[in-house]
This record gives structure tokens, sequence and C-alpha cells, in this order.
């Protein structure tokens, strides 16, 4: 099967990702894709395997810790999660993907990530002796897993949230109603700079768990600042992950005020009479 880099585009971009991966990541892995779909041997978690490798290599070149062994493991580091990046392409693209498929991805990206840590944290500490690398070690490590386990909770509550409200609200095409120009108003900043990030596939969470990865793993390797990068890193995830969490609590307090209104919304429909239900 041979596709085309537009084919790839359409059928296994996301319709929003982290600016890092569509930035840095998809113009490669789309071109590595197109070199790989049609080898159909080649499966996804093949692929996941593959990007462990070359982050075991990475982990590897943090250990010896010089300034270009830990430039080197920088380097490997990204190439391993392009790799990791074209396991779900290829997936979507073949049609491929499963179910454990999905939790061996997940579960090789923590052990990546630990033995990365382990190699990089660790080794600065048995070199320098310095006890806040042992700290920073176990702060990245945690701070990867809240950052994935939260946001797999928030889904599924997200989630829940919407399948009771569509199990009351009753079933009716929308009705597509014109904004009257009077009414609409120009665009705020924020509403201009979140049409422009979407425009790009970029989502509006700029620090996620991608960036805090490429932060700890490339950035701080590359500069040599391994202790204010990191404490930074850690610092604007808190920051967004405090934000999604509030988010968060502000939907869930006005959803039972939200259900009360579809239950009663639901309750008035079936009085209606079929033509008052599907008007022509």
């Amino acid at each position: 099967m041979n596709v085309t880099l537009e084919e790839i585009r359409e059928r296994t971009y996301k319709p929003r990702d982290a600016w890092w991966t569509v930035l840095l990541v998809d113009p490669i892995a789309a071109r590595l894709v197109r070199l790989v779909a049609p080898h159909r041997r080649i499966t996804p978690n093949m692929l996941t395997l593959f990007a462990t490798v070359i982050g075991l290599a990475a982990a590897g070149c943090f250990a010896m810790q010089s300034r270009w062994w830990l430039v080197a493991g920088a380097l490997l580091f990204h190439l391993s999660f392009v790799v990791d990046c074209m396991d779900g392409k290829i997936a979507r693209l073949n049609g491929t993907g499963s179910i454990f498929g999905a939790w061996f991805d997940f579960v090789f990206d923590r052990i990546r990530v630990f033995i990365c840590a382990l190699a990089l944290f660790g080794g600065q500490y048995l070199h320098t002796d310095n006890i806040a690398y042992l700290w920073l070690l176990a702060v990245v490590v945690f701070l990867d897993l809240f950052r994935y386990l939260n946001g797999s909770q928030m889904a599924k509550v997200r989630l829940e949230m919407r399948t009771k409200l569509a199990e009351v609200l009753p079933a009716r095409e929308p009705i597509e109603a014109a904004e009257p120009d009077e009414v609409k108003e120009k665009a705020s900043t924020k509403r201009q700079v979140g049409s422009f990030l979407r425009r790009h596939r970029i989502r509006t969470h700029l620090f996620s768990g991608i960036e805090y990865e490429m932060t700890v793993f490339i950035i701080a390797p590359l500069t040599g600042w391994l202790i204010p990068v990191t404490v930074a890193a850690g610092i604007l995830l808190l920051i967004f992950e405090s934000w999604l969490v509030s988010k968060l609590w502000r939907q869930t307090q006005a959803f039972p005020a939200k259900l009360r209104a579809a239950e009663a919304e639901a309750a008035a429909f079936t009085d209606f009479t079929p033509y008052e239900k599907h008007p022509i």
C-alpha cells in the first residue's frame, strides 16, 4: 500500500495535539510512516518496542554524564518519541490498532521515562553527590505518572457526564439559528489566540505531559541546566494541571443543575405532539 503524505496527514493526524508534536514530531513521523506503512509485518507494538529500545539507548547516554553524552541522549530521546508517535499513526492508517496495543504503548512509555529519569538524575547524583538530583528523580517520575493518570480520570468523569446527559435529552435534529449581526461581538484576544491554535491543530493546554517530558529529557540535557530547567518544567506542569482541575471542578459543580434542566426538557418534550417534536 503506497500512500501520499497528504493521505497520512488526513487519516492519522489528531484534530488537536501538543504543540511539540505538531511542530517537531509530526513532520518527521509522517515521512517515516510513509516508508513503513507498506510493510504490514511492522506492527504498532513492534514500533513501541523499537521506541523503547531507542529510549534505553538515550538512558545509556544520560548515564555517561559528560556534556556531549547528554546531548546524544537528548537527541535519542527525541527520536524515540518520534518512533513512539509512529505506532498510533500506523494503527490508524492500517486499521491495526487494539485495546491491548493502547495498554502496551502506555506502559512502555512510562518504563522509558522511568529508566531515562533514573539514568539522568541518578547518574548526576553519583557524579556530583548532590542530593538535589535524587529529589528531582522522585519528582519527575511522580509528575509524569500524575499527569497521565489525572488526564485519564478527568476524561472518564467528562465521559460520564456526557453519557448521563445523552441518556436524558430527547433525540432530535439540531436547529441552527443565524445570529443577528448586531448581536455578534468582536472576538476577544483569548478567542483569537484559541482560534489560531485550533487552525494549526495545537491544543490550548500548552504544557502537558508531552512538553514536560521533552523539557526534562531534551531541553535540560541540551542546555546543561538540569536543575533549573527541570524545576521550571515541574512548575509549569502543575500550573496547567491546576487549571484543568479547577475547570473540571466548575463543570462538576454546574452538572447537577444542567442535568435537572435536561430532565425537565425531556419531560416537556414527551408531552409534545409528533408535529411539535419534528416540525416540517
